[in-house]
């Protein structure tokens, strides 16, 4: 998979990636250099953050979320399906 550097220094990252990921426009992504290799790594899903992702059985989009996390609002719920396929 290849993406480019912009102008500005940004990096876009493929939809199908960030679909396959449950990654969403302001997610925090850890960065490593190894080498000549930049790696970005997904932190875990912090406290009270839930995400779409696509369930590895069924292919389906499924609400997936810490078990710790506390209950969703009625807006998360909206904010989170906005991203729905």
């Amino acid at each position: 998979m290849r993406t480019k550097l912009s102008a500005e220094g940004h990096v876009a990252l493929p939809k199908r990636l960030q679909t396959r990921l449950g990654l969403r426009a302001g997610d925090s992504l850890e960065v490593e250099i190894r080498g000549d290799c930049i790696i970005l790594r997904t932190p875990n899903v912090p406290k009270g953050k839930a995400r779409l992702i696509k369930d590895p059985i069924s292919g389906l989009p499924v609400l997936h979320s810490a078990d710790d996390v506390l209950p969703l609002t009625s807006e998360q719920v909206d904010e989170i399906l906005a991203d729905f396929p």
